[in-house]
């Protein structure tokens, strides 16, 4: 006969035969692990411990299907502001998975579907671990991404059970591994198809109890020499230290912390290991990046959210106009994510280009081992290329990625409305307006624009583009394929540059007027570098194509007149034959698609007679970033996005603008308003109308607001 207790969002039922079930159904969708589910978590632990004897065995497991546990509450960590309070929240939080790690019984965790944050730190209490097959199971660690550390007890458990070695890419940089790469790690002891997950959680608790142990595995002698040894554990630590620095410039404190206390936690027992812990996360908990970093993670939450509350067309095949480079790379992403895609275009050639790209991108993924061989050339078989519009009218959508000319895009456009029976037209154009595109249309209702952003792959940002005339159905429709493709969509009112490009177009021209005005490419690159940004203006410049950034200036100076006005040398870049990284040379040189040095002969190419001078790295990137700042409270003010949270969405996410800062206008807040608008003042008195400051911010200055309420 069993017994069922069941507090909320957790329940506990013992079996006659000694095996108890400790199952997690919080209210709502994902479970979390809030400080009322830990405290009744808690009080359960005082059952399973007053039923010593009678308990056998305990498995821990989720009532959700397909979900395990997302973590900690994000509004209570953001809401921490005093180190000590952190602290102790941590060492509460551990208090309660010691209970279980000290429990004189097996306990098994049976994971199914996602398991991050505390979800791992409670698995790692545990004395096994099994987990399901499915692709959605993942574990791991995102405190870092947050500005934290795992303090519940991860940092501490997760190196003593698989090495210090793999565990550090878990712990340093937030990605979750699946139930395969646990599996090979020793992170679980086994995977498990799921139909069968919880009879074999049941059967390995019975073999524990009859005291059947599986088999540890057995670590690489390679990874016990560096995991097991003074020595070998200081070289993974310079290593990864080295590691840390190079991609973070040390402007993310929580890794380089992680880093300083292993040292210790490894060195320590239990208890005192534990207790490095709390105080290192109290420490970090608190930090401007941790809580800039919560705000960036809410803004992603809520971006994804933002989709017109409406009924969407439900979409599996998928047509790509346009087989180039970005056309081979978007059929190559929606195979990865299961659609079935359809890649047309008007030459043999390019056709071939789409299709060995897309390859490319499936050999990349086999080798950093996300797919085996046989996923990979599942996947690819998902493409069939076609030179005509054979295929065409069973397509539920058909993404347009021809040449950025209105005229082309029009006439295929047009041309390509006439194939389909029932489905959904998008353009991947870059700046072009989905309003004029839409005069070409007979059902201009069901066609929006799909910005995706180079390479395709890696950048995680799309702009959902609504036309004048584009429905609620087709935008929703539209954002729920991005959601699907694992993106971020933010929805964009049409317009010239969109969201980000507009933003960008200034930033880069403004890197020009630097170079006009006779600084370096390399110094105006190092200071952006400096303040945070993924890489250099002019860098970003040749990896877009500056045959492709070209044409967006001149978009964009059309549509906006002299604050878009290109400066002197991008104006004289149009007269040379440089393409940036793809053509081997543009403002750097590259060798087999790898940066080298700046190309010296670039400067007389465009009249930069001027060379070698100095101003303050605080200058160069004030310059740069307020032309940004100020060109957002444009897009605002003109209705283009709803809201400071899209600019930061599409800014963080399309360009890589640093999340540690929370965002280019929640970085904006932290200077004010009035600091702003005094220096874009004196900056349109020294340097031209390009600097004119924007009403909103003049508004702002004038009223003391900000972009966010707190």
């Amino acid at each position: 006969m069993s017994t069922t207790r069941v507090i909320d969002a957790v329940s506990l039922q013992i079996e006659s035969d000694g095996v108890a079930w400790l199952i997690f159904d919080v209210p709502g969708k994902l479970n979390v692990l809030s400080s009322d589910v830990m405290f009744q978590l808690n009080e359960l632990m005082g059952d399973v411990e007053r039923a010593a004897g009678r308990i056998k065995a305990l498995i821990i497991r989720s009532g959700k299907d397909g979900s395990f546990m997302a973590g900690a509450d994000i509004s209570e960590i953001s809401a921490i502001t005093d180190p000590a309070e952190g602290e102790a929240k941590a060492k509460l939080g551990q208090s309660v998975f010691t209970r279980i790690a000290r429990l004189p019984i097996p306990t098994l965790a049976a994971v199914d579907g996602i398991c991050l944050g505390g979800g791992t730190e409670l698995i790692l209490a545990c004395t096994h671990r099994i987990a399901s097959d499915r692709k959605e199971t993942r574990i791991g660690f995102p405190e870092v991404q947050l500005g934290i550390l795992p303090g519940f007890g991860g940092t501490t458990r997760m190196p003593r059970l698989v090495g210090l070695s793999a565990a550090l890419p878990i712990i340093l940089t937030g990605k979750p591994v699946d139930a395969r790469k646990a599996e090979k790690l020793g992170l679980i002891d086994e995977r498990v198809p799921v139909p069968i997950l919880y009879s074999r959680a049941g059967d390995l608790a019975r073999e524990l109890i009859a005291g059947q142990t599986p088999r540890a595995k057995k670590r690489p002698l390679a990874a016990r020499l560096l995991d097991n040894t003074a020595p070998g554990r200081r070289l993974v630590l310079k290593q990864a230290r080295k590691q840390v620095l190079k991609e973070t410039h040390g402007h993310y404190p929580a890794p380089l912390k992680i880093l300083d206390v292993l040292p210790d936690i490894l060195g320590s027992d239990i208890d005192k290991a534990l207790a490095i812990e709390a105080r290192a996360l109290g420490e970090l908990i608190v930090t401007d990046v941790s809580k800039n970093l919560i705000h960036v993670y809410r803004l992603s939450e809520a971006a994804r959210k933002a989709a017109p509350d409406v009924p969407t067309r439900a979409v599996r095949q998928v047509a790509v106009l346009g087989a180039g480079v970005m056309g081979g790379g978007i059929a190559q992403l929606l195979a990865y994510r299961g659609f079935t895609v359809r890649l047309k275009d008007i030459k043999e050639d390019a056709i071939a280009l789409g299709l060995r790209h897309a390859q490319q991108a499936f050999d990349k993924a086999v080798k950093r081992r996300r797919l085996d061989k046989r996923e990979a050339r599942k996947m690819m078989q998902r493409i069939s290329p076609t030179l005509d519009y054979s295929g065409f009218g069973a397509a539920d959508l058909v993404i347009e990625a021809v040449i950025e000319r209105m005229d082309v895009k029009k006439s295929v456009l047009r041309e390509t409305e006439r194939q389909l029976q029932h489905g959904l037209l998008t353009s991947n154009t870059s700046s072009l307006s989905i309003t004029e595109m839409q005069s070409a249309l007979s059902r201009p209702q069901d066609f929006c624009g799909m910005h995706f952003f180079n390479p395709v792959d890696r950048m995680p940002l799309v702009e959902v583009i609504r036309g004048e005339r584009s429905s609620d159905e087709t935008v929703a429709s539209v954002f729920a394929v991005a959601r699907k493709l694992e993106k971020t969509p933010v929805i964009v009112k049409d317009g010239a540059g969109f969201l980000v490009n507009r933003i960008l177009a200034p930033y880069l021209n403004e890197a020009g007027w630097l170079l006009s005005d006779g600084v370096d490419i390399d110094d105006v690159d190092k200071a952006l570098l400096d303040f945070g940004m993924p890489m250099g203006p002019f860098r970003l410049l040749d990896e877009i194509g500056l045959d492709v950034a070209r044409h967006a200036a001149g978009v964009m100076f059309e549509a906006f007149g002299e604050r878009m006005r290109p400066a002197p040398t991008m104006t004289a870049l149009a007269e040379t034959k440089r393409l940036g990284k793809k053509g081997g040379v543009g403002f750097y040189k590259y060798q087999d698609g790898k940066e080298q040095d700046v190309d010296e002969a670039v400067y007389a190419e465009l009249g930069a007679t001027t060379r070698g001078r100095k101003i303050p790295r605080s200058e160069i990137q004030s310059r740069c970033v307020l032309i940004m700042i100020n060109e957002a409270a444009r897009i605002l003010d003109d209705g283009i996005v709803a809201g400071p949270g899209d600019v930061d969405v599409g800014m963080i996410f399309g360009t890589g603008f640093p999340p540690f800062r929370g965002g280019l206008l929640k970085y904006a807040d932290t200077l004010g308003a009035a600091r702003i608008v005094q220096n874009l003042e004196r900056y349109a008195r020294e340097l031209g109308a390009r600097f004119e400051v924007a009403p909103l911010l003049q508004r702002q200055a004038i009223n003391g607001d900000r972009f966010y309420a707190s």
